[in-house]
Formats: C-alpha cells, sequence, structure tokens
C-alpha cells in the first residue's frame, strides 16, 4: 500500500531471502544509503521495508536492484504483492524443508562415527565425503550470502554460519590430508566434520521451525484477509441479468446480489430487499442488525437468512474491512521504542563477535598449551555458532505482532507499536461523555415553548433550520423530533449569517432577528435569563441526566428541550474496572453541571468537568501531563481530536467522526467500553513478553559467547562442542517466537 506526499512516496515492500536480524538491519542501511530515498525500515518478522522516497530521483525498480546486490530481493509488482510474498515464501520453505531434511540424513551418520566410530579403516575418509555435500551444497546459501555481504563490507548470521562450518571444514580436511604434521609433533590429528555439519543441519532445522512460527504470528491478519470473498455478483446493465466478477472489478455505483449466508462483498447501501446481518466482525454486536432499504452494509459481514441488493458505495482499499486490514497490516511492521535499541545492538553484533572470536583464538594460542592451536580453533569456531542476532532480532517484533493481531480479533485496531508498548503505563484516561459513556444517540423526552405572539409552527421551522446545519448529535435528535411532528424547514437562503458557536450551540438571523439555539452558557453570554418557573422545569429534568437546550431571539427565552443520550449498560463496570486497576478516571462534557454530575454519579465517575469546550479537553490533558501522569483519552467526535492527539494514548470509539480516527493511536469497534481495560490488559501482556523475550536473548548470549570462549577450561576443563553450539543457536530463536505466540492463547 502506497501513501503520497508531493513527491514523496510512503510504500511497504515485502523482501525476500532475509534470515536474520543482522539481514534486516543490512537491507535498511541498503535502503537508507540509496539516493532519493528518505527514510526506511526493516521489519524481519514480517519481512517487509517500509521506504519513504522521491518517485523522481529513484524508482521501485532501483530499489529492488540495491537490494539484490547484497543477495536479497524486493517484491516491487502493485497488483499481487502479498500473492507474491506468499508464494515466494512458501517456495522458500520448502525448498529450506528439504535441505534440512538431506542435511540432518547424512549429518546423522557423520555424528556416528565421529563420536563412536573414529578408530574404524578410513572414518576421516566417510566423514569428509558426508559433510562436504551438506556444508557446500545444502549449506551454500551461508557461504553465497556471506559473500555477498562481506562484498559490500557488510556482515550478518551467514557470515558467522559460514566462517566457522568453513574454517572447522577446512582443518579437518587439512588433518585428514596431511596427519602427519600433527604426529611428528606429538598431537592427533582432530578433524570436526561433525562438528561443522551438524551446525548447517541444526541451523537449518532451527531456520525451518522459525520459519513456521512466524507465519503463525500474522494468522489474524490472514484470518481478516480471509474475511474478503474474491468475487461479487453484480446486476448487469440491463438489470435483469447478473454475472460473478472479481472484487477487484467491482465499481461504485454497481448494484450487488446478496444472497442468504453470503459475505457481503463492499460497502454499500441496500438498494432493495431486506434481511438482518450479522456484523459482529464491525461492531463486536453479536445480535444481527436488521437492514431495509437505504441501511448501510459492510464488507467481510454476513447476510443471515434473507435476500436483498446493494449499491456499491466503497470498493477496494476504501472499504471499512480494508481500512481495518491496513491498519493491522501497517502495526504489525510498526517498531516499538525499544526495537530501535535492539536494531542498532543487531547492526554492530555480527562485527563484535568476529572480534571475540579472533580475541578468544588469539587468547588460547598465547595461553593455550600444548594443544592451543586445536582448542583455540575450536572455540573460536564455537563462538562463532553460538553467538545469535536473530533471538535480539525476533524478541520485540514478534510479540508486537502477535500484539496486534490479538487485538483486532477482539475489535482493538491498534495504529502502532508505540502505543501498545506505552498503553501499560496509563495511569489517567479521559472519557468523553457523548457517544462513549453514553449511546450517543440522543432523543427528545420533553420539549416547552413559552407563550407569546409570535406563531409555534415557525418557531419550530426556525429551529428546525437552524439544527439541520449542526452536525451536534444533540442537534440531530432535535431535527428527527421536529420533522416526526411534520414540521417541515424554511426555505433556502431565508436563514442568514448562520454561525456554529463551538461547544456552546449555533445563531442565525431571520427576517433581521437573531436566533440563539444551545447550552445555557450562550444563554447567559447573550444576557438572556428564564423565569423561575422554567429554571424550575431545567433543573428537574438535568437532575435525571438530560441536556437542556434553550431557544431564544431578541433577549427573550422562547423554548427549552430536553434531551436524554441513554448511558451504554457496560459503561459503569467498565470505569469500576478501570479504577481496580489503580487508573484515575475523568469524564469531561460539554454539557451542563447538573447534567454531567447525574451521569458521573450513575456510572461511578468520581472526577469530572462539565462546560469543557473542545481546546479546554486538550489543556485539561495537558495539565494531567504535567503533574506527571500517563494520559489516555477516549472520544468518538471531531470536537474530541485535539485532545486525542494531545494524549499519550488516544482511543478512538469506532462508531465516531473519520477524523477522531485518523488521529486516534487505538480505535475500538465496538461501542463498549468494557473494551478499554482489555486494551491496557493486552499491552501489559504484550510488554511482559517483549521483555521476557530480550532477557532470554540477552542472557543466552551473555553466557553463551564466554562458555564457547573456553572461560571454563582452566576450572574444570569444560570446552563446548560446536554441535552443542548449533543446537542451542537454533533453540534460542524458536523459543523466542515460541514465547511471543503463547500471547495468542492468553486471556485479555
Amino acid at each position: 500500500m502506497a501513501t503520497t506526499t508531493g513527491h514523496i512516496i510512503k510504500e511497504t515492500f515485502p523482501v525476500l531471502e532475509m534470515t536474520c536480524a543482522s539481514c534486516a538491519v543490512s537491507v535498511a542501511t541498503m535502503l537508507q544509503s540509496t539516493p532519493g530515498v528518505e527514510e526506511a525500515s526493516v521489519n524481519y518478522a514480517d519481512q517487509t521495508a517500509r521506504v519513504a522516497y522521491n518517485r523522481d530521483s529513484v524508482t521501485p525498480v532501483a530499489l529492488r536492484n540495491v537490494i539484490r546486490s547484497i543477495g536479497y530481493d524486493l517484491v516491487i509488482d502493485e497488483h499481487n504483492r502479498e500473492q507474491v510474498q506468499e508464494q515466494a515464501q512458501l517456495d522458500h520453505y520448502r525448498a529450506l524443508k528439504k535441505r534440512t531434511i538431506a542435511s540432518l540424513l547424512l549429518s546423522a551418520p557423520v555424528v556416528v562415527v565421529g563420536m563412536f566410530l573414529m578408530d574404524m579403516p578410513y572414518a576421516n575418509w566417510i566423514m569428509m565425503a558426508l559433510s562436504t555435500p551438506v556444508i557446500f551444497y545444502f549449506g551454500r546459501q551461508f557461504f553465497i550470502n556471506a559473500w555477498k555481504q562481506a562484498t559490500h563490507r557488510k556482515a550478518n548470521m551467514d557470515t558467522l554460519v559460514a566462517l566457522s562450518t568453513g574454517i572447522a571444514w577446512i582443518f579437518s580436511v587439512f588433518n585428514t590430508l596431511f596427519p602427519g604434521y600433527w604426529h611428528a609433533r606429538g598431537l592427533h590429528a582432530h578433524v570436526y566434520f561433525e562438528a561443522a555439519a551438524v551446525v548447517v543441519a541444526f541451523i537449518s532445522l532451527g531456520r525451518l521451525l522459525e520459519e513456521k512460527a512466524k507465519s503463525n504470528t500474522s494468522a489474524a491478519l490472514k484470518k481478516l484477509m480471509g474475511l474478503q470473498p474474491a468475487t461479487a455478483i453484480v446486476v448487469a446493465s440491463d438489470g435483469i441479468h447478473t454475472k460473478e466478477v472479481p472484487l477487484s472489478e467491482v465499481q461504485v455505483g454497481d448494484i450487488i446480489v446478496i444472497k442468504p449466508g453470503a459475505r457481503i462483498p463492499v460497502d454499500g447501501r441496500v438498494e432493495s430487499g431486506s434481511s438482518w446481518v450479522d456484523e459482529s466482525m464491525i461492531t463486536g454486536e453479536p445480535v444481527p442488525a436488521l437492514k431495509e432499504t437505504g441501511a448501510p452494509v459492510f464488507a467481510g459481514t454476513i447476510n443471515q437468512k434473507g435476500s436483498f441488493h446493494s449499491r456499491a458505495e466503497k470498493v477496494g482499499g476504501d472499504t471499512v474491512l480494508a481500512q481495518i486490514i491496513r491498519m493491522v497490516k501497517e502495526a504489525q511492521g510498526s517498531k516499538a521504542p525499544v526495537q530501535q535499541l535492539v536494531d542498532r545492538i543487531a547492526g554492530i553484533f555480527v562485527p563484535v563477535v568476529i572480534g571475540i572470536s579472533l580475541l578468544t583464538f588469539a587468547v588460547w594460542m598465547l595461553a593455550g598449551g600444548e594443544n592451543a592451536f586445536t582448542h583455540g580453533l575450536l572455540s573460536a569456531v564455537t563462538v562463532l555458532v553460538i553467538a545469535c542476532p536473530c533471538a535480539l532480532g525476533l524478541a520485540t517484533p514478534t510479540a508486537i505482532m502477535v500484539g496486534v493481531g490479538k487485538g483486532a480479533e477482539n475489535n482493538i485496531l491498534i495504529r502502532d507499536a508505540e502505543s501498545l508498548e506505552l498503553a501499560h503505563k496509563v495511569n489517567a484516561i479521559i472519557l468523553d461523555k457523548t457517544g462513549t459513556i453514553t449511546e450517543g444517540k440522543p432523543v427528545v423526552t420533553d420539549s416547552y415553548f413559552l407563550p407569546g405572539d409570535k406563531d409555534l409552527n415557525e418557531l419550530q421551522r426556525i429551529l428546525l433550520t437552524m439544527e439541520m446545519q449542526s452536525e451536534h448529535p444533540l442537534a440531530a435528535a432535535i431535527v428527527k423530533e421536529l420533522q416526526q411532528k411534520g414540521i417541515t424547514p424554511l426555505a433556502v437562503g431565508k436563514l442568514e449569517k448562520i454561525e456554529s458557536i463551538t461547544g456552546k450551540g449555533i445563531q442565525a438571523v431571520y427576517n433581521k432577528t437573531l436566533y440563539l439555539a444551545g447550552n445555557t452558557t450562550l444563554m447567559t453570554d447573550n444576557g438572556i435569563r428564564a423565569e423561575d418557573a422554567v429554571l424550575r422545569m431545567i433543573s428537574k429534568w438535568e437532575a435525571v441526566a438530560r441536556t437542556v437546550i434553550s431557544f431564544a431571539a431578541n433577549g427573550q427565552l422562547l423554548g427549552i428541550i430536553a434531551i436524554e443520550d441513554e448511558i451504554k449498560p457496560t459503561s459503569a463496570s467498565a470505569i469500576r474496572s478501570l479504577q481496580n486497576s489503580g487508573i484515575a478516571v475523568y469524564m469531561l462534557t460539554g454539557d451542563n453541571e447538573h447534567t454531567a454530575e447525574a451521569v458521573a454519579r450513575q456510572v461511578g465517575v468520581r472526577h469530572y468537568k462539565a462546560g469543557v469546550l473542545p481546546s479546554e479537553k486538550a489543556a485539561f490533558v495537558q495539565e494531567l501531563q504535567r503533574d506527571g501522569r500517563v494520559v489516555a483519552m477516549v472520544g468518538d467526535g471531531i470536537n474530541d481530536s485535539h485532545a486525542l492527539a494531545q494524549a499519550d494514548v488516544s482511543i478512538a470509539m469506532g462508531k465516531g467522526s473519520d477524523i477522531a480516527m485518523d488521529v486516534a493511536k487505538m480505535t475500538l469497534i465496538t461501542s463498549d467500553l468494557n473494551t478499554i481495560p482489555k486494551a491496557l490488559r493486552l499491552s501489559r501482556k504484550t510488554v511482559f513478553t517483549i521483555r521476557q523475550n530480550l532477557f532470554w536473548a540477552f542472557i543466552y548470549n551473555v553466557i553463551g559467547i564466554p562458555l564457547a570462549a573456553g572461560v571454563l577450561f582452566p576450572v574444570n576443563g569444560f570446552l563446548l562442542n560446536p554441535m552443542i553450539a548449533g543446537a542451542a543457536m537454533a533453540l534460542s530463536s524458536v523459543s523466542v517466537v515460541s514465547n511471543s505466540l503463547r500471547l495468542k492463547w492468553s486471556k485479555i
């Protein structure tokens, strides 16, 4: 998927042939050093490169050629990029599986001979014959990739494997061909064919298991993509016949036939017919929704028993499902802040390990006694074999991928890894009232127009026309109520100087008279005060959590309207859960003090502020941040977007405005507030998994490398066998990925 800003294109390309975390660093470095590339990052876990480049200076073909020069490949096919990557990965997996099986079959007899039958005739020659194809044919990729890296003065995991197995093989061949060299010096001519062969076999096996495990980390994304039907049944231009076409050929405006039990292919509206549709994958609501003429339908949702026609409104990448898939993909490919440190470590890891290996050999030669050369060579090879940047490189991205996927399965869309890493630190959460704590579907419950000389019908027509100009949900409730009473709006152009007053209401001029509709603040600002009887009525309505809208003109109150927005049944339990977790919950609303107090009391919110303007919401977020709080903001409207952008963690309700969802780092595709504690628990578990992974990856190398160098030899004569080192290295990567996969089965 590509996004364009001026001449700069941001695009994600699948990368092929990467085998370790250092490979990802090499690819990123080559891309970043290419003229015309503004920014590049590579994710080893999902095998993709995200590149921002100037389309006037560099092309995808040029980027691919740069990457091919160091032994990797870039998929630049625009139409079926994912399918090409998937097929290439499948081919790679199959080839790796064949090489691994062959390596294991040939290595097994080498191990038996090397361990138990060393004195048999021609033992060394048999081992050389069996190990050579393992190392140089089935393990040829290690040497090919290492050479390509070396030509660019780079090194990766393949460099370590090629150096260690190559040196061990050359040393063993020399000892097989010229055993007399050592015998003349009173030493035995040791060979390490079995170590070299088994290292190749074990590392191949480790990579095979790693590939298998990594494919499972994107299972949630594959499940989402599986919700998209491949074809759609479209009504032909004659309006009678139908034809089945690929999904990519569906155009906006096409009439789609939706049969019983079928998945809806694109977003649209019901043109004719009716049915119940299971929208749980979009809304999280388990009960099917009734769809009649004019009702919206979404791609990926499942039609129940009825049949209907829908008119396509959003196709391809514009559908809600496609946007969800895109958001999950981008989040899985994004990097948590801790990953940047790990990337820097992985980038210098291989050269440092080669340095440690050379130092190990030098120390053995200086202080190793009569077998110094043999022990030194063996230890240097073992250091190269046991060192593993892969476990480090996989520690964070695999946990992030599984965490983001787990979120998607639980109606939590996470935009980037940073928010997932930060959410567990949240200790203050701000909730908007309308549409977040409440249903966001306000209805008029009472209205009272004061007696006067003005015609009531005309007043209601003026009020209807004014409120039709507002986007506020309370205005929509008044419009719906008046239209149901049969009130019609004024003719177009009759209202003049219509102005929406942020956080207060709306005003307009009609027949040279200024009319106002809004909250108490708007009335007070204009010097309008209600009589005591009306004030008592307002207080009575507000005491039961109803919002009162006043209507006035010429400094006189004309009427009041009470609007009720039902509190969501899950709001109180969600707020209680957050507070029990030690998180301070605040409710901010533009509503009046009495209504805010009534809602806060009903849901158990201890801290609330009423009459808050949109800019004041953002200021309140800043105030909490200055007090050292990590703040999460939850909202659903355009008026929340500033505060969402200011917050450390921003959460949008999925049924809210597009702007709120664009700004937010997390989106809840359900209206259930209980999803918020789930999102915070998911963050906590993901971060804990990352820390576990990093601990084991670091501790493995901290313990393994000194052991391989022979640090225990002066104490108890222990030297680590390269075969065991190879197995341990392979196991470290597999264990990290497997630990991340545990997130899939955990309960949030």
